[in-house]
């Protein structure tokens, strides 16, 4: 996970008590305030050193075409990790966990797609007024 402030390690600590585990495959750094995009891609390359060439890489930020976005994706182009790569943009804590609880043995791109049709599913109104009937 990457985004500008402190969005990326704030998702990345609330998955992981959601998810119930601090586990080594959920990464994130951030785009800080006053942070040149210099010092980000040495954090994020330091950050993903770790990655194999065969492992697959669903790539959440918080935005499409910011700088913690368009910098990941040139380092992982620069380390030929791009090809197993889906980047995603407009990540949300729903998100995060339908990534951090994906089948890993399905296809990245139908992960991407689950997970994105499942984090907008909950993305809604909440009636403050309902009834009964409704669930909460």
């Amino acid at each position: 996970m990457v985004s500008h402030g402190t969005f990326a390690p704030g998702l990345h600590n609330a998955a992981g008590m959601m998810a119930g585990t601090d586990r080594e495959d959920i990464l994130s750094t951030s785009l800080l305030d006053g942070m040149d995009v210099d010092t980000f891609r040495q954090n994020f390359t330091e950050l993903i050193k770790g990655i194999a060439p065969q492992d697959e890489i669903l790539l959440l930020a918080d935005i499409i075409g910011g700088s913690p976005l368009t910098t990941a994706v040139s380092v992982l182009e620069e380390k030929g990790l791009l090809s197993h790569t889906i980047a995603i943009g407009g990540m949300n804590l729903p998100l995060a966990l339908g990534a951090a609880f994906a089948d890993t043995d399905d296809p990245l791109a139908q992960v991407a797609e689950e997970i994105i049709a499942s984090a907008r599913e909950q993305i809604k109104v909440f009636d403050l007024g309902g009834d009964a009937e409704d669930d909460i």
